[in-house]
């Protein structure tokens, strides 16, 4: 068995990690997932949330906002509707999205909105880890 997983995290835009890694935590449509080297096959749906990932002992971190995952042998490919880097995101632009669908969390564009930005500003505000 491999001691690391081969991640690309793709969008119809662009690549943004294509790395060796040691762990992957993901928002499957049903939960977060962890994805160690051996993981079992697997298929599954994304839904907004942050992606961590562990390279060279540091956490790295990305939201990605639906879009699917799979896993086969030490591989984890991650076709994500779309995604940023947290030194990507603008927590001022973040944080007036989420103002706006707060005032509109009662409709499902609006929790939907919620969401994301809740996202972006938590990955934003995360830092590796040492």
């Amino acid at each position: 068995m491999a001691d690391s997983l081969d991640l690309v995290v793709v969008t119809p835009e662009r690549q943004l990690v294509h790395e060796q890694v040691s762990e992957v935590q993901l928002p499957g449509k049903d939960g977060y997932m962890g994805i160690l080297p051996g993981h079992a096959p697997l298929l599954s749906e994304l839904r907004t949330g942050a992606l961590t990932y562990l390279l060279a002992g540091r956490r790295h971190a990305l939201a990605v906002h639906g879009g699917f995952l799979e896993v086969l042998e030490d591989h984890v490919r991650v076709l994500a509707d779309a995604a940023e880097r947290a030194e990507e995101i603008n927590v001022e632009r973040a944080r007036a999205a989420q103002t706006r669908a707060q005032q509109q969390v009662n409709n499902p564009a609006g929790a939907a909105a919620l969401e994301r930005a809740l996202t972006r500003i938590a990955v934003a505000e995360q830092k590796p880890s040492p």
